[in-house]
């Protein structure tokens, strides 16, 4: 334990040793929110508008609930795992004393913290400036589901990321292009961190409900907002759990078949 709190130490001080990428990264997340917040806002200008279920409290909401969800799931450094497999880095890991998954998990809950703090005094600043309705959920149940369902997003995005970054055990070139096709591309659109889910047609929703991406922004969100509730809650937690299980069993299948492939190209 002593030598992962270590590198959580580390891990933390080292954020700081890349200033510029952090700053742009939150740049960027406060523009988005600011972007998704304007279009909203003016789209339930009237409070009495109700569309898709929300009010203006409820949707305003939901677009202040993505700053605080996407610090806690996105901000993850595993994502660097395959310049370590491209590169041959992997090998020095490997002959470590350590685990190499709960190293990078120990790496990703540093990153975590530290947006995590940034997303909240950038989440008190902008509920000052623009003093929007706000939602607060009282309902302790409500509460401590949308906490597992936070903490399981954050199990299934670091299982996707390892799966992600396997990918250059076969094909080194293309490992930041597969990062950024699903991390930029599919989970920004797919995970309701641009829009509700419940938006799209019903039948592409459906569809959507049946993979794992929108149990990493929507589901957690809409549990706090109280949208989900009863058998639909149980349901979707069981979902989730079941992808998060679904993936961790498919992580270790294919880092095995992974490794014995590994050749360390560049060392």
């Amino acid at each position: 334990m002593k030598k992962y709190w270590s590198i959580f130490r580390i891990s933390f001080q080292q954020e700081f040793a890349y200033r510029l990428n952090f700053v742009l990264w939150r740049v960027r997340n406060v523009f988005q929110i600011l972007l998704t917040y304007f279009l909203w806002s003016t789209v339930f200008t009237n409070p009495q508008t109700q569309i898709f279920g929300y009010d203006r409290a409820k949707i305003l909401t939901y677009v202040f609930g993505i700053m605080i969800v996407r610090a806690l799931v996105f901000s993850a450094r595993a994502m660097d795992v395959s310049r370590d497999v491209a590169q041959g880095d992997l090998s020095n890991y490997l002959l470590k004393p350590l685990n190499y998954f709960k190293y990078w998990f120990t790496r990703d809950i540093s990153s975590k913290t530290l947006n995590l703090m940034f997303a909240s005094v950038e989440f008190i600043l902008l509920f000052a400036i623009l003093k929007p309705p706000f939602f607060f959920q009282g309902n302790i149940v409500a509460l401590l589901a949308f906490l597992v369902s936070v903490a399981l997003a954050i199990l299934i995005y670091f299982f996707l990321l390892f799966l992600i970054s396997s990918i250059p055990f076969w094909a080194p070139e293309i490992g930041w292009g597969s990062h950024f096709l699903v991390t930029v591309v599919i989970i920004e659109a797919f995970s309701g961190a641009l829009f509700p889910i419940n938006i799209l047609p019903h039948g592409f929703q459906a569809f959507l409900m049946a993979t794992p991406f929108p149990y990493l922004i929507y589901f957690p969100v809409e549990v706090y907002l109280g949208n989900i509730h009863g058998a639909a809650l149980t349901g979707g937690l069981m979902i989730t759990m079941a992808w998060a299980g679904i993936l961790w069993f498919s992580l270790n299948f294919i880092w095995q078949k992974g490794l014995k492939v590994y050749q360390a190209i560049g060392r």
